[in-house]
């Protein structure tokens, strides 16, 4: 008696390793994807610069500021205006001057564009100048 073929079984094991070969195939794109998305990310580059200025009621006043979560500047204030520039490094950024004194914290929003922003500080309360054009 001849031999018969155990179609069933072939036919399984040839789905299985298609399974397998579909399964390594979005693997390896899914990895080489998020490697493009990281070297881009490491590419970004922002031209914008960010100029702010203590102008007014700062001076002997401990303060501490901040872009988003990166601490700029921790001192007390000996002069004003007390100016600090710098490169935009993020999407989206804000302002945060924090009177070490009281913990009180003013936030603000900053532009997308760069510029330059003028602070003066009236009692305990900071308040943002309007933008010389």
């Amino acid at each position: 008696m001849a031999h018969r073929l155990n179609t069933n079984k072939q036919f399984m094991i040839g789905n299985g390793i298609l399974a397998f070969a579909v399964i390594l195939v979005v693997v390896i794109f899914v990895y080489m994807s998020m490697r493009l998305q990281r070297e881009n990310e490491r590419k970004r580059y922002y031209a914008e610069q960010y100029s702010i200025s203590l102008v007014k009621g700062f001076e002997g006043d401990s303060v501490s500021v901040y872009v988003n979560d990166s601490l700029l500047l921790n001192k007390t204030i000996d002069r004003t205006p007390f100016d600090i520039d710098i490169k935009r490094f993020a999407d989206e950024s804000a302002l945060m001057i924090v009177d070490n004194a009281t913990d009180k914290l003013s936030l603000f929003e900053l532009s997308e564009k760069g510029g330059t922003y003028r602070f003066e500080k009236d009692g305990e309360e900071v308040r943002q100048l309007p933008q010389e054009q």
